[in-house]
């Protein structure tokens, strides 16, 4: 568990780092980056599959329009949270809410 936690903490760094460089997206290119993300199969959306998808997420929220960064930010939480070796079933049920706004608020920006 040692080693995945420092294992994210430096991705975080290092994403976090590249971030500072990189311009905002517009909201027509966080859509064309999460739906990239999000059509690429993760496996299963057991703990494995959350973790890949907020890995993958991490960088576009970084950088994401204002429009879909609460979004990314809930849906972000929401897999931190339920990945968690014992995840706290309040906590989750109030970030599920978020979850699946976020949903919605992806679908209003970004449906073709």
């Amino acid at each position: 568990m040692k080693k995945l936690t420092t294992a994210l903490l430096a991705a975080g760094l290092l994403l976090s780092a590249s971030a500072c460089s990189s311009p905002q997206l517009s909201t027509a290119e966080t859509c064309d980056r999460v739906r990239t993300v999000v059509s690429s199969p993760t496996g299963n959306m057991g703990k494995t599959g959350m973790i890949k998808l907020a890995n993958q997420i991490r960088p576009i929220e970084a950088v994401a329009s204002d429009d879909l960064k609460p979004a990314l930010r809930a849906i972000l939480d929401y897999a931190d949270e339920s990945v968690k070796e014992h995840p706290d079933s309040a906590k989750l049920n109030e970030l599920s809410t978020a979850y699946q706004n976020a949903g919605s608020t992806y679908s209003q920006f970004c449906s073709q």
